[in-house]
This record gives structure tokens, C-alpha cells and sequence, in this order.
């Protein structure tokens, strides 16, 4: 197709096209951690000048997907395995303190907004596409989150799922293959019903649970992977 004849994109089409694909290729793992991103490369790929691509790599460095090194060339970022507990304990509290805010304040449109996302989980894990599967997840949780109505938890439990979300990536199929095909339905189904009856204190246990059940899988997980090829930093064993 000539110049003439290609269809002019929209101003920012450019960039939420590298963006999103780029974005969806790093939580896949379709595009590894330590995976060297050249602006030129990448602006050759989708046919358009470095411009958008820079500033795609500007906005997955914001999301903490990609990081600029000493040289200015961007890289996939690492996933550390090592800070994994802290992102657990973390995680952790956040999850705990926005279900229950959302089992105290929830309103019935809350209750509609979950439960809706709850749904789309559940259809996404019957497809089987992990990426569908992880963002239904996230927006689960996200939902729960503004029903607690407070938007500094949860920005930051935002914030951490999307960094999880390359660590559930990870390990999907180990799920799938090892633990029966076990993917959390029945944990949300559980967690959705504790706030429709506002049951401040089994939604605390179920989110807490929910987030113990993430760490026991991905420790499962690396017991039964040494994954050598990736610059993926496995902690040492604890010392006896």
C-alpha cells in the first residue's frame, strides 16, 4: 500500500498502539525481563517514527515494565524474586484493607460492578488466554477497590496488581497443570458474597486467604522451575 493510499492514523494512535502492544507483550512474557527494546527496531515494527515509540517506552517505564539504563537504551525490567515476600506483605494489606472498606460502604451499584467483573473473570478463565485472564482478575479487584471509596488505598493496590501481574504470567500454567486447573473463582465468588452481606471481618480472611493462596502457588511454582534463561533473581534458601 502506498503512502497515498494508507489511512493517516489519528494524533496518539501511534502511541497507544505501541504502548498497548508492547504493554500486553512484557505481562505476557512474549517479550522477556532483560529484553533490549531499540527505538529504531521498534519504530521499523509498527511503521511509524521513534516519536511514539519513545513515548510508549516513557509510559510502560511509569508502569515500571521497562527501565532506562546508563547507556539511555531500554530494557524488559527484571522481575525480582528476592522482593517477593515484601511485594506479598504488601500486597497483603492493601488487598485486606480495600475489602474491607468495600464490605462496609459497598452500595448496591458497587455490589452491580463487582459482581459484573466477577463474571467477565470467570468467562475470561473458561477461554483460556492468560492475558484476558489477568487483566479480569485486576479489574475484579479494582472494583472491590472503589467500592471502598478510598482512592489513595486504591491507587496503591492498583499499583501493585499491575506489578503482580507479570509473576501470575509466570506461573499460569503451573496452575493449570499442577493444581487441577485451580484459578481463584470460587476464592472471588466467596469474597463478592462476604461484602454483599458486609461482613466486614470474613472479607478481611477471605483477602487475606486470596493472597496466601497467590504466594503458596508461585513458591510451588519455583520449586518446580529454575528458570536460568531470564534475569530472573531467585533468593537464596534461608539459612537452617
Amino acid at each position: 500500500m502506498s503512502d497515498e493510499q494508507e489511512p493517516k492514523r489519528a494524533k496518539g494512535m501511534g502511541v497507544k498502539l505501541a504502548y498497548e502492544t508492547l504493554r500486553d507483550e512484557i505481562l505476557t512474557l512474549a517479550l522477556p525481563p532483560g529484553a533490549l527494546l531499540d527505538e529504531m527496531t521498534l519504530a521499523e515494527r509498527f511503521g511509524m517514527s521513534r516519536s511514539p515509540v519513545r513515548e510508549a517506552l516513557i509510559r510502560l517505564a511509569g508502569d515500571e515494565l521497562v527501565v532506562t539504563l546508563a547507556n539511555r537504551s531500554t530494557m524488559v525490567a527484571p522481575i525480582d524474586i528476592q522482593s517477593f515476600p515484601k511485594y506479598v506483605e504488601a500486597l497483603d494489606i492493601a488487598q485486606r484493607m480495600n475489602t474491607r472498606l468495600a464490605a462496609e460502604l459497598r452500595s448496591d451499584d458497587d455490589l452491580a460492578a463487582i459482581a459484573k467483573r466477577q463474571k467477565q473473570f470467570v468467562a475470561a478463565v473458561r477461554t483460556g488466554n492468560h492475558l484476558a485472564m489477568s487483566e479480569a482478575n485486576r479489574n475484579f479487584h479494582m472494583a472491590i477497590a472503589d467500592a471502598g471509596k478510598n482512592p489513595y488505598l486504591g491507587s496503591f493496590y492498583g499499583r501493585l496488581l499491575n506489578q503482580g501481574r507479570r509473576m501470575l504470567h509466570l506461573h499460569f500454567e503451573f496452575i493449570e497443570k499442577e493444581q487441577g486447573g485451580y484459578l481463584l473463582t470460587d476464592e472471588h465468588d466467596e469474597m463478592l458474597e462476604a461484602i454483599r452481606r458486609r461482613d466486614v471481618e470474613r472479607a478481611d480472611q477471605l483477602a487475606h486467604a486470596h493472597t496466601r493462596q497467590f504466594q503458596d502457588n508461585f513458591f510451588e511454582f519455583m520449586k518446580h522451575n529454575y528458570l536460568k534463561d531470564a534475569p530472573i533473581l531467585v533468593p537464596a534458601p534461608a539459612p537452617a
